[in-house]
């Protein structure tokens, strides 16, 4: 498990280093603006609008890598939060931050 938890650790610095580019400034502060004609400013935006999705996105993983530390720290890691089976070995190899089987991940 000292694998696993190595795997967690660095996937939530590279997320939080990812969150951190996602929220620096934007270097040009000049006005963002929707006009007639697709402009710089129709541009910018639309590419702010990609990072908040991401930003959205990087969230929830963050949260996942959370939740699989602490069901390692309690010895849950491996189990589905939804209906409690055992997570297939392949997908924790894939996504060693699953918390959900895969069934109750599609919803099902």
């Amino acid at each position: 498990m000292d694998h696993i938890r190595e795997l967690l650790v660095g996937k939530r610095a590279e997320v939080e280093a990812e969150m951190a580019g996602l929220e620096a400034p934007a270097e040009d502060s000049g006005g963002i603006g929707f006009g007639k004609r697709v402009g710089d400013g129709t541009s910018v935006a639309v590419e702010r609008i990609a990072q908040v999705a991401a930003h959205d996105r990087l969230q929830v993983l963050l949260r996942d890598v959370a939740r699989a530390s602490a069901k390692l720290d309690d010895g849950s890691y491996g189990r589905c939060d939804v209906c409690g089976t055992t997570i297939p070995a392949p997908r924790l190899d894939a996504l060693p931050w699953a918390t959900r089987c895969v069934g109750c991940a599609a919803g099902g």
